[in-house]
């Protein structure tokens, strides 16, 4: 929508958090209009803090996408449900993003839990609605609201759009006054290099059925604008073991060759221009702990 002259400007961030795979980067690139954070049927793919930013009225609003919070096993998960916290304190609005599917599991009231215990008092957002019988809604979110503190719920479905108008207009409505933190264009402040290499770990995530992309990470080695205006992409995928590498290749290379033509088709389609990516596949059995992995990230490797 465009800017009314009329209206005062405001601005605002609003953290997103949740249990893996709730939908919190399909509201996202919902609100953007565009790729901003990957989208995958398995859990916990966000690694990092997405920042989404769009406008509704005079209301520039920026979603913080946080990964999913589960309980940790790793380092990686450990700094991962770190970050997602750490996106709450930096909020104006936090929104507990609820799997209306899954229901009222653990994951979810050990999030209430801590929000309770922390005070955070957040919004409820019961996403996937398009697919619950009423009734159960209704029951889930007695229950839901029972055990926390909300300040209002919604019940949307983020794929289908349905009711999510409702949503973003409460948080347009209730962001402070301020002028806007970023152009009026820009969708995300994730470099264009960084974000083409979560499409291409977002395909990996799609082609690969077994547990091999939670074990594997997307470096992009070069981002060169060509004479012609096109842009040469150079990534690393780097995996921990040997026989990894020999499946994401496949055989004759035709693994690699189909999640390359298909991420490199995406990367053209978000940027809107000409990209040439070459995809090359590494072992290095310590990625996981090194902490420059974990900087490109922001994710604190101590956590």
């Amino acid at each position: 929508m465009g800017i009314n002259d009329t209206q005062v400007l405001r601005c605002g961030f609003v953290a997103l958090i949740g249990a893996p795979n709730a939908g919190k980067s399909t509201i996202t690139n919902n609100f953007v209009g565009s790729k901003v954070s990957i989208v995958s049927p398995k859990v916990q793919t966000t690694r990092t803090m997405v920042r989404g930013i769009g406008v509704y009225e005079n209301t520039q609003i920026i979603f913080i996408d946080t990964p999913g919070i589960f309980r940790p096993k790793r380092r990686l998960d450990r700094a991962m449900v770190s970050s997602a916290w750490s996106g709450v304190k930096d909020a104006d609005i936090v929104v507990l993003v609820v799997d209306a599917k899954r229901g009222f599991d653990d994951e979810t009231r050990a999030i209430i839990d801590q929000l309770n215990k922390n005070k955070i008092s957040a919004i409820l957002v019961l996403n996937k609605v398009d697919i619950i019988d009423k009734t159960k809604l209704l029951a889930l979110s007695a229950a839901l609201n029972g055990a926390g503190n909300f300040k209002e719920t919604f019940m949307i479905s983020a794929l289908t759009g349905q009711n999510i108008d409702d949503f973003y207009k409460y948080l347009a409505d209730n962001l402070p006054e301020s002028p806007w933190y970023y152009p009026e264009e820009q969708m995300s402040d994730m470099p264009l290099k960084l974000l083409a290499a979560e499409i291409v770990r977002e395909k990996l995530f799609l082609y690969l059925r077994q547990e091999i992309p939670y074990e594997l990470t997307v470096e992009p080695e070069l981002w060169e604008r060509r004479e012609d205006g096109s842009v040469r992409a150079e990534m690393t995928i780097y995996v921990k073991k040997d026989n990894q590498k020999t499946i994401i290749l496949g055989r004759g290379g035709e693994m690699i060759k189909k999640i390359g033509q298909s991420a490199r088709r995406e990367i053209e389609h978000e940027l809107e221009e000409r990209v040439h990516l070459f995809l090359f596949v590494k072992v290095r059995a310590n990625w996981i702990d090194d902490p420059a992995r974990y900087s490109a990230w922001n994710l604190d490797f101590n956590s």
